[in-house]
């Protein structure tokens, strides 16, 4: 406790004489007349004879300073500090009584005056002692609470610091719980995150966007997933009437992609047929029809045709003039076939944007320049297919109204309305943008190139590459000496067409007068009569010699042969 001593306390009718064993103060009454106090100081004779005046610290000769009041911070006017008297040489009149330590004074108690309480301004704080124990010598005097200020020292197990200690927890254990939620969001949210991913991976590959799954701009995907895709694919045929040559293209409509693609099928594409032999699809669509050529065409390039379209040359260009005319990029001059003068302006002129109608459309689709490779008239044909289908309807009734306004007998495997509503889907793709033509990789001998089978036939056509078996057939090396360059080609058509090997021999530096077909092993005799049969030359051509290690029979083409 932090006990203050009041010096104008003691003017009051009880004297603080001490404290009792609790640390209380402990009052007595002073008597109402004024007490003589002990002056050490005083010479004999004087004790007892002094009134009541006590030290004058300030000299105001017998004039009392003014009191300070500690409790309001104010001045009050008279002794309201008190006349101490610290050598004890007489009292002052209104003032305090000395200070007694020792209870002299104790018979006087009782006749002081009362103390004016405006005047108690110091604050006297007390420890409690027990609730039923009065201090001896203890007055019930009437206490104001403006006399006094009580100080509490907290305890450690207070209701105060006890709710402080809960608080503190209860706050840790917020902060941690927040903590924990957080992190739950954030779990949450990354889980969100990769399945908003995945579901992102999943659309786009289901739709193609994905680089490694495109079927038309990626040479490197995944057989599996090419291969889930969903294909429709029928195989068209397009039948020079006049000239007699065959153009094959496969029409692709990827559901899955929703994108669409012309695989141009060159001729020379090696075949086996029903029997097993070799030939090159060419004459299989000569000797075999649409059903022997399908099934073939299946098996070499693991596909599932639908159907298969014949579309001879006059039924394209009615075709062409029901659309209304294509729009093609034409890449050369094509010559008028009517025409009976020399020096007659082209039917088709080389330029962007040429429209086409039904007849010129014709002449350019099965156009081939001499000594051109027949790729080139193949990719004519492509450009001419690929402008029908911009200009055919969208709408699968419409569609199906233009082929029947054609009035062609379509193979059985093909109805005029199943005809029509795929090409009024490819007409939509093809309108869009989403439709592109691709040429089918085939190497000189007619088998299929690595690139092909990585490339068109993984990915466009969702199958897998499976070329003849080239030990079954006879190969021919076959060198030109005609002087013709165009000869090659047109001898490697003929022997692959009659289920040969071709390989490629190179050109003569010199042109010779006569062609040969030689043999080496006599077991080759009769497969090398049969060569010079298939090229239309003599059976006097036909002899033993030397010839390169890789080939059954080696041709070599004069001026004499007549393709």
């Amino acid at each position: 406790m932090n006990d203050r001593y009041d010096p104008g306390y003691t003017g009051d009718q009880y004297e603080l004489v001490g404290y009792d064993e609790y640390g209380r103060p402990v009052y007595r009454q002073v008597p109402a007349q004024q007490t003589q106090t002990y002056d050490p100081y005083a010479q004999p004779g004087q004790q007892g004879q002094q009134q009541g005046y006590g030290y004058d610290p300030y000299a105001t000769g017998g004039q009392q300073p003014p009191s300070y009041d500690y409790g309001t911070g104010q001045q009050q006017p008279g002794p309201s500090y008190g006349s101490y008297d610290p050598y004890a040489t007489g009292t002052h009149q209104g003032g305090p009584a000395a200070h007694d330590p020792y209870g002299q004074n104790a018979a006087g108690a009782g006749t002081a005056q009362q103390p004016r309480v405006a005047e108690q301004t110091a604050h006297i704080p007390q420890q409690a002692g027990p609730a039923d124990e009065e201090a001896p010598g203890r007055p019930d005097p009437e206490y104001h609470t403006e006399q006094f200020a009580f100080v509490e020292e907290p305890d450690a197990n207070s209701e105060d610091v006890i709710d402080w200690l809960k608080f503190t927890e209860n706050r840790t254990e917020r902060r941690e719980e927040a903590r924990r939620r957080a992190r739950s969001r954030i779990v949450a949210l990354v889980v969100v995150l990769a399945l908003a991913a995945a579901g992102g991976v999943g659309y786009l590959g289901y739709a193609g966007k994905l680089p490694s799954l495109s079927s038309d701009d990626s040479t490197t995907g995944t057989a599996t997933a090419a291969g889930a895709q969903k294909r429709d694919v029928i195989v068209v045929h397009l039948h020079d009437t006049n000239g007699g040559a065959t153009s094959t293209a496969l029409l692709v409509d990827n559901t899955t992609t929703k994108r669409g693609t012309t695989v141009l099928v060159p001729n020379s594409l090696a075949l086996t047929s029903d029997d097993g032999t070799t030939t090159t699809l060419a004459k299989s669509v000569e000797d075999d029809g649409s059903d022997g050529t399908r099934a073939a065409l299946d098996s070499a390039l693991g596909t599932d045709i639908q159907g298969t379209w014949r579309l001879d040359t006059p039924y394209l260009q009615n075709l062409v003039d029901l659309v209304g005319n294509v729009d093609v990029d034409t890449d050369t001059d094509v010559p008028d076939p009517g025409a009976k003068k020399k020096g007659t302006a082209p039917l088709v002129n080389k330029g962007q944007d040429q429209t086409l109608s039904g007849k010129m459309a014709v002449a350019y689709a099965t156009y081939r320049a001499p000594g051109e490779a027949q790729n080139a008239q193949l990719e004519r044909f492509g450009q001419v297919m690929q402008g029908v289908l911009r200009k055919v309807s969208s709408d699968p009734g419409a569609a199906t109204t233009t082929i029947q306004t054609l009035a062609q007998i379509l193979d059985p495997s093909l109805t005029d309305k199943d005809l029509g509503s795929f090409l009024a889907g490819l007409s939509d793709l093809a309108k869009g943008g989403d439709f592109k033509t691709d040429l089918l990789p085939v190497q000189t001998d007619g088998t299929l190139s690595a690139q092909a089978s990585a490339g068109v036939v993984r990915n466009v056509l969702g199958g897998t590459a499976k070329s003849p078996d080239k030990d079954a057939a006879v190969s021919v090396s076959v060198q030109n000496a005609t002087g013709v360059k165009d000869n090659t080609e047109k001898a490697r058509v003929v022997l692959l067409n009659g289920g040969f090997t071709f390989l490629e021999g190179g050109t003569a530096g010199a042109a010779q007068a006569t062609s040969k077909v030689v043999y080496a092993d006599a077991g080759n005799k009769a497969n090398a009569a049969e060569v010079a049969k298939t090229l239309g030359l003599p059976t006097g051509a036909v002899g033993k010699g030397k010839i390169s290690a890789n080939a059954d029979v080696a041709v070599v083409l004069g001026q004499d042969y007549k393709p």
